[in-house]
C-alpha cells in the first residue's frame, strides 16, 4: 500500500503543472506521506525537471518563488510535431489556493478571439504560443482576462505518447468512431468502444477536427483525456515504472516554477482536503475579417463575469463560500428549490 501511494505521490509532483486538478486528487495523504515523499521521492523529481525550467525572459527571476499563498498558473497542453514549436491546443487559466486546496480552472478555447500582445494584432489565441512561445501566450492571456499570471507550464502532448503506452492504455468515452478525413486535415480514423486506447489514438483523439460542437468539443476532450490519464495512473500499482514516467515527462515540460518550489507545493497538496471547480469561457463561433476565418468570439458579459471570479479567487481573504464560477450560485439556488442545475466542480474530502 506505501508503494501504491508513492505511485500516486509522484504523479502530482510530475505533470501537476499541466493537469493540477486531476493530480490534486491524490492530496491529502498526511504528514507520513509528505515525509515519504521526502525520503523516497523529492530529489527524482528535482533531477527529472531540472532541464524543464524556462524562465520567462521579459520578468524578473525569483529564484523561490512563493507557493503558499494564491497565485495564478497558465497551463498550456501544446501539440508540436518535430522541433516546432507548436499551437497551445489546451489553455487554462488557474488559480492555485494551497492553503486549503482549492483550484479554479477557467479553459479558454483555443479559437478565442483575442489581442496578440507583442503582434500588434487580433487572432485566434492558440496563435500566440506559436508566434511568440510562452512568453506570448502567457501575455495574451493576461490582456484577455485582466489578470496576472504568476507561473505558466507548458507539456507537448506528443510526450504524453508515451506516458499512455508506458502505462498499459488508457479508457477513452468513444461511443462513435472518429474520422478524420477532411482535405485539410490529418487522415486518422480511432475506433469506438474500444476497452483501452494506444497513446496514439489518444492524441488523435483530442486532435479530432470534424465534429460540429467546433472548438468547445475539442476543449472538452483534452479534458476528458486528462482525466483519463490520471485514473488510469492513479488505478496501477506499477510503483516501479515511476522513474519512466517522470524522465518522459521532463523530457515534454518546460516551466517558470523551479523544481524546489514544485516539490513544495506537492508536500502541501499531500497534507490538505482539496476541491476543483473548472469553467470553460462562454461565446459564440463565427467567420470573420478578409478571409473569412473561422473564430470564436467571447461574450463579453461571460468575460466579465471571468474576470470578477479571477480576482476573487486570487484575494487570499475572500471567504470560501465566495469561491465558486460564474452562475453556480444561481444554480445552488435552483437546486434549493428543486430545479435542475450542474454545478462544474470535483470535490475530493480528506483521507
Amino acid at each position: 500500500m506505501r508503494k501504491y501511494r508513492r505511485f500516486k505521490i509522484v504523479l502530482i509532483a510530475s505533470v501537476m503543472t499541466l493537469v493540477v486538478a486531476a493530480g490534486l486528487i491524490y492530496a491529502n495523504r498526511g504528514t507520513l506521506s509528505a515525509l515519504g515523499y521526502d525520503l523516497f521521492l523529492s530529489d527524482k523529481v528535482e533531477a527529472s525537471f531540472q532541464g524543464s525550467y524556462k524562465p520567462l525572459t521579459d520578468r524578473p527571476v525569483v529564484e523561490k518563488p512563493k507557493v503558499s499563498e494564491p497565485f495564478s498558473m497558465l497551463m498550456l497542453g501544446v501539440d508540436a510535431r518535430a522541433k516546432e514549436r507548436g499551437r497551445s491546443d489546451t489553455i487554462i487559466y488557474t488559480v492555485i489556493r494551497p492553503d486549503n486546496g482549492k483550484v479554479l480552472m477557467m479553459s479558454i478555447p483555443r479559437d478565442t478571439y483575442a489581442e496578440i500582445v507583442g503582434k500588434d494584432k487580433q487572432d485566434k489565441i492558440t496563435h500566440a504560443y506559436a508566434f511568440g512561445g510562452a512568453e506570448m501566450a502567457v501575455n495574451s492571456v493576461e490582456k484577455l482576462l485582466g489578470a496576472k499570471v504568476d507561473h505558466y507550464a507548458a507539456i507537448n502532448f506528443q510526450g504524453f505518447v508515451k506516458v499512455v503506452d508506458t502505462l498499459g492504455g488508457i479508457s477513452l468515452p468513444i461511443g462513435k468512431d472518429i474520422v478524420n478525413k477532411g482535405a485539410e486535415h490529418e487522415k486518422f480514423t480511432v475506433k469506438a468502444n474500444k476497452p483501452s486506447y494506444t497513446g496514439v489514438e489518444a492524441l488523435n483523439y483530442v486532435r479530432y477536427r470534424e465534429d460540429a460542437g467546433g472548438d468547445m468539443a475539442r476543449t472538452e476532450r483534452n479534458r476528458v483525456f486528462i482525466e483519463a490519464l490520471m485514473h488510469k495512473a492513479s488505478s496501477l500499482q506499477q510503483w516501479n515504472k515511476i522513474p519512466e514516467v517522470l524522465d518522459i515527462v521532463g523530457d515534454n515540460f518546460i516551466t517558470d516554477l523551479p523544481p524546489s518550489s514544485m516539490n513544495e507545493l506537492a508536500k502541501q497538496f499531500l497534507q490538505t482536503g482539496h476541491e476543483v471547480k473548472s469553467y470553460t469561457l462562454k461565446g459564440d463561433g463565427k467567420r470573420m475579417g478578409k478571409e473569412n476565418l473561422w473564430y470564436y468570439v467571447a461574450d463579453e458579459q461571460d468575460l466579465e463575469a471571468v474576470r470578477a471570479t479571477v480576482a476573487l479567487w486570487m484575494n487570499p481573504n475572500t471567504p470560501e463560500d465566495q469561491l465558486v464560477v460564474p452562475g453556480e450560485k444561481d444554480e445552488n439556488k435552483e437546486q434549493s428549490t428543486g430545479t435542475s442545475g450542474v454545478v462544474s466542480d470535483s470535490k475530493q474530502p480528506a483521507a
